[in-house]
């Protein structure tokens, strides 16, 4: 099958009284690979759910080589050659690679002759620049190869058109390299075409060949990345010039105090397996120290130890005191957190904003008198705080999980950052948000650390920690296995180390 040139014309896509979709056409030329932006929320997942089948569009048409077609589910889409890499894994953990892949075929004989597909498997695999293992059953692999496989699967089926959601998100900088040029390269032989839904510039710059930008649901810029700047696809993203986004500070000259003091910290996993293994850190006052790393290799593991939720042995101290993450130790020491996903981790979702933005300080006064709380001053701080941190949502007394993510975390920074914060652990505080919610987020840790915070800032994106730290650690199986200034970073050194390999 040849690779068709698809066109997506006046698609407009309603859930409710929410325009999702609002006329939104979008050519994708026979082999290019063409690039999606757009703030969550801007309607990039329903455009391309349409396209594969998940969605019915309200108003619109889907051509292939000119020909119209309509997608009432996954397996006209597949019929068509159309195939689509998840943010979130889709592969059944207790098979192996090769049964995941072979059982993915929308349809599937009796019989299933396994070494003619495992010799099929293997001419698709040897044309790959990086390795998966076929014969390893999937809970074993990283979520680099986890990864891997699921584009490799959309090869294996033949796809001749490849939408990529995220794909480099849990990849190391020479992983997402590998895994991007080779899509890109596919397409300059003709063998498919891809929509590239990112929200790194760089990726787009260097691998796509056109842009979309879709703000509030509208198709707002489109062109030749050549033809657009950076500044041109983020002011087209957010809708005002972006003189007016957030500048990232000059790093700043630590202070002699150590706020943060880990002595070979051990924990472990939910298998019982040891996940972080005699781990050491310092961070002192004033400085943003970040710890790079693939996910999966003791991260979570050790936020959850620091901030109280796991058992651990090992020292860990704060200010000099020994801190154990109590309710009570956290307000002595000034210790506050920006976890992944905060509305699982750092919010009660039934409850109201009001009531959330005030679980650090319930207790306490005004928000407290005796035993009573204080209903007005509880609405008067959630007044306040949804100013200051421009919190959208229906009302202050509406629950937590009304929100977008983006104003979820809003609402937990201006919970946490109101404090007396003294350490900061924020882990991947910017997952899953977009442009300017991502902006906001670094222009409020940066502020804690210029007011003489310690910060500990995990995150599997490498531009945003070099972005932001002061000194880069790396963490691969549990341990920290290199160490440099922020200003002496190599990332193609970071990215070995993240791999687990020695940089020479």
């Amino acid at each position: 099958m040849s690779v068709p040139q698809v066109e997506l014309k006046n698609m407009t896509k309603r859930f409710g009284a929410n325009l999702a979709l609002n006329n939104v056409s979008l050519l994708i030329g026979s082999g290019t690979v063409h690039a999606l932006l757009g703030e969550n929320g801007a309607g990039k997942s329903t455009l391309v759910k349409c396209l594969v089948g998940f969605y019915h569009p309200d108003e619109g048409h889907i051509q292939v080589d000119g020909r119209e077609h309509r997608l009432n589910s996954p397996k006209d889409a597949d019929a068509l050659g159309i195939g689509m890499v998840y943010q979130h894994f889709t592969l059944v953990p207790s098979m192996t690679v090769a049964q995941n892949l072979v059982v993915s075929g929308a349809r599937l004989p009796a019989y299933i002759n396994w070494q003619s597909e495992l010799r099929r498997l293997g001419e698709v695999t040897r044309k790959l620049p990086f390795h998966v293992p076929l014969d390893v059953r999937v809970s074993q692999l990283s979520a680099g190869e986890k990864q891997k496989a699921e584009i490799v699967k959309q090869l294996y089926l033949g796809r001749k058109l490849l939408i990529l959601d995220e794909p480099t998100s849990v990849l190391t900088p020479a992983e997402a390299d590998e895994v991007l040029g080779h899509v890109r390269s596919l397409a300059r032989t003709g063998e498919l075409s891809a929509i590239l839904i990112s929200h790194k510039f760089h990726e787009v710059r260097r691998f796509a060949d056109d842009v979309t930008v879709l703000r509030r649901g509208a198709s707002v810029r489109t062109g030749a990345v050549a033809d657009l700047t950076d500044d041109a696809l983020a002011e087209a993203m957010i809708g005002e010039p972006v003189s007016k986004m957030v500048q990232h500070a000059p790093k700043s000259q630590p202070k002699s105090d150590i706020v943060l003091s880990i002595s070979d910290l051990r924990v472990n996993g939910d298998n019982g397996l040891p996940a972080v293994k005699d781990l050491s850190l310092e961070v002192r006052a004033g400085e943003i120290v970040g710890i790079a790393g693939v996910s999966g290799n003791g991260q979570l593991e050790l936020v959850e130890a620091l901030m109280g939720q796991r058992d651990r042995s090992g020292t860990m101290t704060v200010s000099g005191s020994s801190f154990n993450g109590t309710r009570q130790e956290i307000a002595r020491l000034g210790v506050y957190g920006l976890p992944q996903e905060p509305l699982k981790n750092a919010c009660v979702d039934r409850m109201s904003l009001a009531e959330n933005l005030a679980l650090r300080n319930f207790d306490r006064v005004p928000l407290c008198r005796g035993i009573a709380m204080n209903y007005g001053a509880l609405a008067d701080q959630a007044e306040r705080l949804v100013a200051q941190f421009r919190v959208k949502a229906p009302g202050l007394n509406a629950s937590m999980s009304a929100l977008s993510g983006g104003n979820v975390q809003r609402a937990v920074l201006a919970r946490e950052l109101t404090q007396d914060v003294r350490l900061l652990v924020a882990s991947n505080p910017t997952f899953g948000l977009d442009f300017v919610a991502c902006e906001e987020t670094y222009r409020r840790i940066l502020e804690a650390r210029n007011g003489g915070a310690a910060v500990l800032l995990i995150s599997e994106d490498l531009d945003e920690l070099l972005g932001l730290v002061d000194r880069v650690l790396v963490m691969s199986a549990g341990r920290i296995v290199h160490e440099v200034s922020a200003e002496g970073a190599d990332k193609r050194v970071i990215g070995k180390y993240m791999a687990g390999l020695k940089a020479a």
